[in-house]
């Protein structure tokens, strides 16, 4: 009951994120669609064996078009025409790759055979073609599999880019051992004639949980880091110009760290220092740094890092965290906008501005504005 609980939800979850996938512009891509189409692939194979394990398909005939293209071969055929245009390698312009499609097909084939087989057990014909078959789906299990698994890998390299390649390589490395473990019980149950049935689910099971988590967590990270990249890129070009007046006000703030104390400089918008800060927040974009803290304004200023919250709070009544926060808020506002960020997540302009996670990002938007991201961008545009 539990091991059928957990494959029904298993089969749940790829259907949903190969929906999301194929659908979100967020991810819309040829690669991604292989992806899709490999967690497609795995869904089917644990409905086939939730159908087998509670009897369906004796009740209902029809469910057994779910066996019937149902195959193990199809899922690394997948990753590696995913691997392939992932890498942009010239390769995916092939119209050779449609031949890979050939060992899927004839699994396919073998399956409905043993159909007929089942149902008309008198038909010598059906029986030999049934023994061709099955050796067929021997030398496809030994040879075609590893042969293609170790392809993707060679593919692999290919990729510039050092997240990616490592998300590659960790999804690969899953799907590697997933199926080198398959083929070594396959020939476990040959040689020693043991049932290797309860194995063999829970190997399943346990690898369709992990390949959609990392493809997951994976094409989510990955697509937020490269939003990242890009949108850092147009920021700067819009990083506004240095100004003569602005240059030199933070050039006339030398003193030694202690100076300002001891010259009881107001606490006011005239503050020289406070000037500093809010040109370095302004025009160099301090905000954005998710790491920055009273310490390293501080030091930028030349100043002790007590001074600058008292500096802050008395001329502008907030606590550091939330004088930064607002300057945040003001650029992810800006942005979110501007029709040329259109297609980034919210997310990923939130982190580039400065946030540090999610829940950093949604909470200080919210409390500054008084609505999420999303509903902010919905009623402004």
């Amino acid at each position: 009951m539990i091991l059928t609980t957990l494959l029904n939800i298993a089969v749940f979850q790829g259907i949903v994120l190969g929906i999301i996938i194929l659908k979100s512009p967020l991810f819309k891509s040829r690669a991604n669609n292989y992806l899709a189409f490999a967690i497609f692939s795995l869904s089917n194979s644990l409905l086939s064996l939730v159908l087998e394990i509670t009897e369906l398909t004796n009740k209902i005939p029809l469910l057994r078009i779910f066996d019937i293209i149902d195959s193990g071969v199809i899922f690394p055929i997948f990753i590696f025409l995913f691997v392939v245009h992932q890498v942009h390698h010239p390769i995916r312009h092939s119209k050779k790759l449609w031949w890979l499609l050939l060992p899927y097909l004839c699994e396919v084939v073998s399956s409905v055979i043993n159909e007929f087989i089942d149902l008309y057990p008198s038909a010598g014909m059906l029986q030999w073609w049934g023994v061709v078959f099955d050796l067929i789906q021997l030398f496809i299990s030994l040879c075609f599999i590893p042969t293609i698994l170790v392809c993707t890998y060679l593919f692999i390299t290919y990729s510039k880019n050092k997240q990616e390649k490592k998300w590659l390589t960790h999804l690969w490395l899953l799907t590697f051992i997933l199926f080198v473990s398959w083929v070594v019980i396959i020939l476990f149950s040959l040689v020693f004639s043991y049932d290797v049935t309860p194995v063999m689910r829970m190997l399943s099971l346990f690898g369709t949980f992990l390949i959609h988590w990392i493809a997951y967590s994976g094409i989510f990270k990955f697509r937020l880091a490269k939003d990242q990249e890009e949108i850092n890129a147009l920021i700067n070009k819009r990083k506004p110009a240095h100004t003569e007046h602005t240059d030199s006000i933070i050039a006339a703030v030398h003193s030694p760290k202690d100076t300002i104390e001891k010259k009881n400089t107001s606490l006011t918008k005239e503050n020289p220092y406070f000037q500093k800060l809010e040109i370095l927040c302004i025009q160099q974009q301090l905000y954005r740094d998710p790491t920055l803290d009273r310490d390293k304004v501080a030091e930028k200023l030349g100043i002790s890092s007590g001074y600058v919250s008292q500096l802050v709070n008395t001329v502008t009544g907030k606590n550091f965290t939330s004088y930064i926060n607002h300057y945040r808020v003001e650029a992810v506002k800006e942005i979110m906008l501007d029709p040329q960020f259109d297609h980034y997540s919210l997310l990923a302009i939130g982190l580039e501005c400065g946030f540090s996670s999610k829940t950093t990002f949604h909470s200080a938007f919210k409390k500054i504005t008084g609505l999420t991201p999303n509903a902010y961008r919905k009623k402004h545009r």
